[in-house]
Parts: structure tokens; C-alpha cells; sequence
């Protein structure tokens, strides 16, 4: 019963003040908002971070860490140690516990986007989010020496369409002054957005990289010894070596048996990494950061408390006069001092409620503009278990901040009369 009447009288109180704490709610709101985005963005970017690539067992390269290597097959950051031989490349494709290879060749790029030399299977095989296939957006795959395909972010950029003639840059670096201007590539086809670095490369044929390098000697190419792409077309234009591979096995208890074979391999010095221990390091890495801006955001969330906390101090000046009425009809010092943390925590509860709807929304908008222009994808969920935590955390620091107005409350609501009250006297 005195728990009804403490509510009953705590929600009275705040709806008399509705004004001056509607404000102080709408600045804890915001930042309950802030925390539960930092933490949302947090889990989804770390989720499709790790689902950049699934689907696929080992990523076989030139001998160096697992972490350069899958920066620069799967990120395409940063550059190759070494290349590997074709006819180790074709010993593994002979391999019968291997069901399927997809070649990477790398070192080209278009206005500052890697260019990806492989072939059909990676259209096959490739794999990302939870096991989604690549789809084409428009256009087909290439089938032809000087077909390319371009990603959703470099088309999008650069406003390209099937049928558009581009000119490939020899080298890596945004701004390259040597580019491949005999040997132009006709766009083929356009790929869906992934969310994935997927999105900012452009794929060729294996073939097509050899033919806009014939002529071409340590970077440099030689005058009179180009070919034409009719010429190109004539020649054989099986690749020497290759950047790296990406390796898909059935019979997964065979991963650790091939990964160890490989990294042992005696033909060539190689290394092979499983995708998911890679990217799982590659994020303890990162983590530091996002944990570090979390916390930032939770001191945010615990200023608007004090905030609110230095607001309820100011309107205990005011209240003198109903503190002395509830005294008066037999209010305890005990209740008095509950109407202060109930306040406090209700308080708290609409800022989360709120925090909730208010982010809700700004995903369900932002989502989709988010895949299309940033390439990141993230979608509405249900709150995870960590999430519903810090929601939880918000009234539980509201109750500990209130504490403070609500011990003055109770110490002064002992000694404080029915007239002294009402005269507004300390």
C-alpha cells in the first residue's frame, strides 16, 4: 500500500514539474540514445566485420603473417610479400580434398580501386554475411579478355554503367601516371551492394591482367613492345604466378590436415590461415578503440545524471511546503526520501524507453543509405543481451545518483514542521 502511494505521489510530482524535467529527460535521453547507438554500431560493424568473408576455409599466399595476409586478399590493404607460382596453384586445384579454388592476382588498380585479377568461381564460391552468394545488379560476368566487373562503391562513385570503356592504372596508389591507355576495358557487369570490401574492387579476368601487361618490364613500358587488344587476344595469356587463393573444403575435418601440408610446403614457401582466426585477431586489435569510445559515451550518460541530479537539489527549496503537507498527514521520512529515488529512476526508465524508439528509428532510415553510400550494412534486430545490460544500468545509476536529494530529504524531513513549511523558512 505505501509503495502505491509512494508511486502515485512520485508520478503527481513529476507531471507538476513537467517543464524543468522534461528538458533534463530529453538531455538523458539523448545520451542514453548515444550509448545504446556506440554500443549497437559496435556489435553490428564488429558482426559484419567478421562475416566480410564466409564460406571459405583457407586463404592460401606468399609466406608472411596471417595478418597481412588476409588484409590484403579481403581488405585489399597493403600489398603482397611474394606472388605464387601457377604450377602450385595448379598442384592444389589437383589436389582431390579440395573442392573448389578461386585464384586472386593483385597489383593493378582503377582511380584508387584495387583491381582483383580472378575468374568465374569467385562468383560462385565467394561468400559473405551469413553465406550470401554475390549477385550482379546489372550487366553479366565477364567473359571476355577485356570485360570487367565493376563493384557497387566504384560504380556508384565514379557513375559508371555496362557499356562504359575504363583505362586500368599500373600500380596500387591513389594517383598513378602510368596507365594501361592501349589495352581498355569494357564494363561487363555491375555487382549488388555487400557491405564488404567487396564493393570497392574491380575484377578482371586473369588473362586480362597478363594482356594489359604485355610489353611491360619492372613497371615500365617498354615503347614499341605493348600489344594491342587484338594482338593481346592472339597470345597465350596463361597467368606465370598468381597474388594468393582462396580455398573452399568439403570434409572439414580436413582444414587443419591441408592448412599444416601447405605451410610445410617444400615447392614453395607458403602460408596458409583460416579466415575466421584472422579476422578474430585482427579485432583484438581494433576492439581497443570502440571499447575506448564506449566509455566515453557511458561518462556522458552519467553527467545528464548528474545533471538530474543537481536539478532535483534545486527543487528541494521548492518543496518545503509539500514535504511539510506529507509530514503533516503522516508521511514518513522514509517515504519522503522514496519519492526522490522513484522520481529519479522513472525518470530514467522514459529516457531508455525513449532511447529505444528514437534508435529504432534512426537505423530504419539510415540503414539503407548507410549500404548505399558507405558500404556498411546494418540492419534492425532485437536488443542482444549486452544491449538490454546497459539499458538496465541507466535507472540503476539513476538510483544511486538520486541518493544524495533523497538523504537530504530524509534528514531534513525529520526535523522540518507543518508551519515551517508553509512559511517557506529553512
Amino acid at each position: 500500500m505505501k509503495f502505491r502511494l509512494a508511486i502515485y505521489l512520485a508520478l503527481a510530482s513529476l507531471w507538476h514539474r513537467r517543464g524543468v524535467l522534461g528538458l533534463v529527460t530529453l538531455t538523458l535521453t539523448l545520451s542514453v540514445t548515444l550509448l545504446l547507438g556506440v554500443q549497437y554500431l559496435r556489435t553490428e560493424i564488429r558482426q559484419s566485420f567478421s562475416n566480410t568473408i564466409s564460406g571459405t576455409d583457407l586463404i592460401v599466399g606468399a609466406r608472411s603473417g596471417q595478418l597481412n595476409l588476409l588484409l590484403y586478399t579481403v581488405f585489399h590493404l597493403g600489398d603482397a610479400t611474394n606472388n605464387i607460382r601457377w604450377s602450385t596453384y595448379q598442384s592444389l586445384k589437383q589436389d582431390d580434398r579440395i573442392d573448389w579454388l578461386v585464384p586472386l592476382s593483385l597489383g593493378d588498380s582503377f582511380r584508387g580501386y584495387r583491381v582483383v585479377g580472378t575468374d568465374a568461381g569467385f562468383l560462385r564460391h565467394f561468400r559473405h554475411g551469413n553465406a550470401q552468394a554475390l549477385k550482379l545488379e546489372s550487366g553479366g560476368w565477364f567473359d571476355d579478355v577485356f570485360d570487367v566487373v565493376l563493384g557497387a562503391e566504384v560504380a556508384r562513385v565514379l557513375s559508371h554503367e555496362v557499356g562504359d570503356d575504363i583505362v586500368m592504372s599500373h600500380g596500387t596508389g591513389s594517383v598513378s601516371f602510368m596507365n594501361h591507355k592501349d589495352t581498355p576495358f569494357q564494363v561487363a557487369g555491375i555487382l549488388s551492394p555487400t557491405g564488404t570490401p567487396v564493393d570497392r574492387a574491380v575484377y578482371v579476368s586473369l588473362e586480362g591482367l597478363e594482356a594489359i601487361h604485355i610489353g611491360w618490364e619492372s613497371g615500365v613500358a617498354m615503347p614499341g613492345r605493348t600489344a594491342t587488344p587484338e594482338q593481346a587476344r592472339s597470345r597465350d595469356l596463361t597467368p606465370g604466378n598468381i597474388t594468393a587463393a582462396l580455398v573452399g573444403i568439403e570434409r572439414k575435418v580436413l582444414t587443419f590436415q591441408i592448412q599444416r601440408q601447405i605451410n610445410e610446403s617444400q615447392t614453395e614457401p607458403l602460408s596458409a590461415i583460416l579466415p575466421g582466426v584472422a579476422l578474430s585477431e585482427l579485432w583484438r586489435v581494433l576492439g581497443q578503440f570502440e571499447k575506448a569510445l564506449l566509455g566515453i559515451t557511458g561518462f556522458v550518460v552519467i553527467t545528464s545524471l548528474i545533471g538530474l541530479t543537481a536539478v532535483l537539489l534545486t527543487l528541494q527549496a521548492q518543496r518545503r511546503q509539500e514535504i511539510a503537507i506529507l509530514r503533516a498527514t503522516g508521511a514518513s521520512p522514509g517515504l519522503i526520501a522514496s519519492l526522490y529515488l522513484l522520481e529519479c529512476v522513472m525518470l530514467a526508465i522514459v529516457a531508455c524507453v525513449i532511447a529505444i524508439g528514437l534508435g529504432a528509428a534512426a537505423i530504419a532510415l539510415a540503414g539503407p543509405w548507410l549500404l548505399a553510400q558507405q558500404g556498411i550494412q546494418i540492419g534492425l534486430r532485437g536488443l542482444n543481451s549486452s544491449e538490454w545490460m546497459i539499458l538496465a544500468c541507466v535507472p540503476v545509476a539513476g538510483l544511486l545518483v538520486a541518493l544524495i536529494p533523497a538523504w537530504r530529504a530524509w534528514r531534513g524531513s525529520h526535523h522540518q514542521g507543518l508551519s515551517r513549511g508553509l512559511s517557506g523558512n529553512p
